[in-house]
């Protein structure tokens, strides 16, 4: 039976068991715990069920559809006070919600990327989150450039436009990114291939810090980023948002629009996004071809009934990014290929230049959730399509072209509580099927097909709560013999992988305001097809790669442990990790060997494995003494090691200190809306690196923020002011690829925003 009659056949049991329900009407209120006074505007939410509301002038909020049993996370959120979260048995709800006034708020604090959604404190995961007004509120390139200031987080840079997440030191295909609860498939083996996902369109982003293959399997040994849409609104309303941003330093402008709806359970959404920017400014000057142009729609229909959900979503994404590859003159500046100095006047186009690339994604995914009484089951299936055009000679004919489909699914079957645990079982698979359509080739045709298997059990405590799980993993690829140029250049293969990983976890809250987590666990990565027959080089890598067939999985043994302390005024975070890779996968070039290669004299590297060790530590401490100071600070140190050869492990960020100064005049009044900041972030040098690679100095970056919240006509308007390198630093980041070909980094960049909120019944 081929995987897609299995695929099939699961969507049809899927719909097979939506299993009819009492119709309940779920009703509650929320109020101060002190005065007892009613809180109207509280946010209320159950993510496992999708549904959300706004409590009215007396507190009350109300839940349509909802089901006769079960018991299911709710979040409560208000300005001011403490966000509360507890499990709601609808079996025997409780009516009213009591919220505890403080300074700092417990930010974001359910985590849904786990197998179980829960608060913050009884999830060992080490999970940070960035909220919808930080996105609006700071500006930026793409969804990494966003969460890349979360200690722990850093991104490989190439050029202005794209970005690949990096986490505690682990990137490419070691960290997982899940959108609409699917695995984003692109290409993302590729230094110049960034993460094809609308940043406008998360309404909350999760990062897992640390291995995650329990849930995942293979890719999650790094982490998972957990892009999170908006939960459909309260029954009968409609919402959505217009924004629009412009920056100084590339031209880049964005605008976003979004409406949802939900009328009796059916829950809708439509969003389109829109950006461009031409060439970034650095303090020596522009640098030709770094613009890129995005344009992105996404929509979902769906029904939320007692029974459970069902959301279909639908998305397409397309971006041009372009790749500088330009050589200069004797004064530095850079030349066309006719021999010609840019004008400024091309600089400032925003037409793509040669060589550049056009990436395509496609993706279809069904999220549901069915309650059958005291378990539910849910599922996720998707269909992704991710097309890579490369051109280098012409705009008409692509150089390279990969053209990669994917078949996915994931099921969770959640077991009835019992003396406390709380049980799932889970499946998952995926089958991928990529081909070239250009007569270069850099990888071959390959068809993948991976299977996981896993159980994971939690145990809650009044203090503690501990979790335990194990998974089976197998995966296969063939490689496809091809020719390039009437030349044999790839022969078949066929490589079978297969690992049994395993996790324990434990948190321990020693009082209400400390609170202890910790894991241990074993986690696993399959190479991936340009490890294991890659062959040629192309734009933006720099370097000649030739792939090794023979390779064996990566296996990690983890452990992490972390302390974090909150008052009303003072919350801070401490965390040590260390992880032990065995097989570790790398490119290495041996004895400065070189090739020539399209023309180029290029560096030769190789895939190779040694075994290898990556620790370090994150920590973080914010202080708010009185309503109108907020005082923030991270640092986060990796260090990593290649256990065979001594040298320090290849791609690993710099040690980064971040302080930041925000000042909220409009806290008092219940808004966040109103404020100053003004940040430092301070990297230091990176003198651990590998043979080629280069030294890194230490540089202070200085950012500042600031906006403002109005009314005009009853319509909510906020207005936000960034400036990003304000003194207009010369500085290079460790981990951009440009760095190599002596390019800076943007030089000062202000960028202007408008977010316009709207709520409608």
């Amino acid at each position: 039976m081929t995987f897609k009659a299995i695929y099939t056949i699961l969507i049809c049991l899927l719909f097979s068991v939506a299993a009819q329900a009492k119709v309940l009407v779920y009703s509650g209120k929320v109020i101060d715990s002190s005065t007892k006074l009613p809180l109207p505007g509280a946010a209320v939410s159950i993510p496992d069920l999708r549904i959300s509301g706004i409590t009215n002038q007396n507190g009350e909020f109300t839940f349509n559809n909802t089901p006769a049993q079960g018991r299911f996370l709710i979040e409560i959120k208000y300005i001011g006070y403490k966000t509360l979260t507890q499990l709601l048995d609808f079996s025997n709800p409780v009516s009213d919600f009591l919220l505890q006034p403080s300074v700092i708020e417990a930010a974001e604090v359910v985590v849904t990327g786990s197998a179980f959604s829960s608060d913050s404190k009884k999830n060992s995961t080490s999970v940070s989150s960035v909220t919808k007004d930080q996105l609006v509120n700071r500006p930026s390139t793409n969804l990494i450039d966003a969460i890349s200031k979360i200690p722990g987080v850093s991104q490989v840079t190439t050029g202005g436009g794209i970005s690949k997440p990096v986490i505690r030191g682990l990137s490419y295909n070691r960290v997982l990114t899940l959108v609409d609860g699917t695995k984003q498939e692109g290409q993302q083996w590729g230094d110049e291939h960034g993460i094809e996902v609308d940043q406008y369109g998360a309404e909350r982003i999760e990062i897992l810090r640390g291995a995650a293959s329990l849930l995942y399997g293979s890719d999650a040994l790094g982490g998972v980023i957990n892009v999170l849409d908006a939960i459909p609104p309260a029954d009968g309303d409609i919402r959505g948002e217009v924004l629009s941003n412009f920056a100084t330093n590339n031209g880049m402008s964005s605008s976003s629009a979004m409406l949802q709806g939900n009328s009796s359970g059916l829950v809708w959404r439509a969003r389109s996004t829109y950006k461009s920017a031409f060439a970034y400014n650095t303090p020596e000057g522009r640098i030709p071809n770094t613009g890129y142009k995005e344009n992105a729609y996404s929509g979902e229909i769906g029904l939320n009934k007692q029974w459970g959900y069902s959301h279909l979503n639908l998305s397409s994404f397309r971006t041009d990014l372009g790749l500088p590859d330009f050589e200069r003159n004797g004064a530095g500046q850079f030349k066309d290929e006719n021999g010609n100095v840019f004008s400024s006047s091309q600089l400032k186009s925003r037409e793509m230049l040669l060589p550049y690339q056009n990436v395509r994604h496609y993706k279809a995914a069904l999220n549901s959730n069915i309650l059958l009484g005291p378990t539910h089951l849910r599922s996720t299936f998707s269909f992704q399509n991710n097309q890579r055009r490369e051109f280098e000679a012409s705009t008409v004919d692509p150089t390279l072209f990969f053209d990669l489909k994917t078949y996915s699914f994931d099921l969770k079957y959640y077991l009835p509580e019992a003396k406390g645990w709380e049980k799932v079982i889970g499946a998952s698979g995926a089958s991928q099927s990529s081909r070239n359509k250009a007569e270069e080739l850099l990888i071959p045709d390959y068809d993948a097909l991976n299977y996981g298997i896993f159980t994971y059990a939690k145990k809650t405590w009044k203090k503690s709560t501990f979790n335990l799980g194990a998974r089976f993993d197998y995966r296969q690829i063939q490689g496809i013999e091809m020719e390039e140029e009437g030349s044999p250049k790839f022969s078949d293969f066929k490589n079978d992988f297969s690992n049994v990983s395993g996790a324990l976890g434990f948190t321990h809250e020693f009082t209400d305001k400390l609170n202890l987590k910790s894991n241990l666990g074993t986690a696993f990565r399959a190479p991936n097809i340009a490890e294991l027959s890659s062959e040629g080089v192309h734009e933006g890598t720099f370097r000649y790669e030739l792939g090794n067939v023979a390779l064996k999985p990566e296996y990690s043994y983890y452990g992490d442990v972390s302390l974090e302390y909150n008052t009303g005024t003072l919350s801070a975070g401490l965390n040590f990790y260390y992880n032990s890779i065995n097989n570790y996968i790398y490119n290495r070039q041996d004895n400065n060997e070189t090739i020539i290669a399209e023309g180029d004299l290029l560096p030769f590297y190789r895939y190779v494995q040694d075994n290898a060790t990556l620790y370090g530590t994150e920590a973080t401490l914010t202080l708010h003494p009185v309503e109108l100071i907020h005082f923030e600070n991270s640092f986060s140190f990796t260090r990593a090691q290649n256990k065979a050869t001594g040298n320090p492990l290849p791609f690993i960020p710099a040690a980064t200190l971040r302080n930041e100064l925000r000042i909220e005049p409009g806290a008092e009044n219940n808004s966040r809306h109103n404020y100053f900041s003004i940040e430092l972030q301070n990297s230091f040098r990176q003198n651990r690196i590998d043979k080629f690679e280069t030294q890194n100095p230490a540089y202070t970056l200085v950012n500042i923020a600031a906006g403002t919240s109005f009314n005009l006509n009853k319509q909510t308007i906020r207005f936000n002011l960034s400036a990003n390198n304000l003194f207009d630093k010369a500085y290079t980041e460790h981990l951009s690829r440009l760095k190599y070909v002596g390019i800076l980094n943007q030089g000062r960049n202000i960028s202007f925003g408008i977010y316009v909120p709207l709520s409608l019944q």
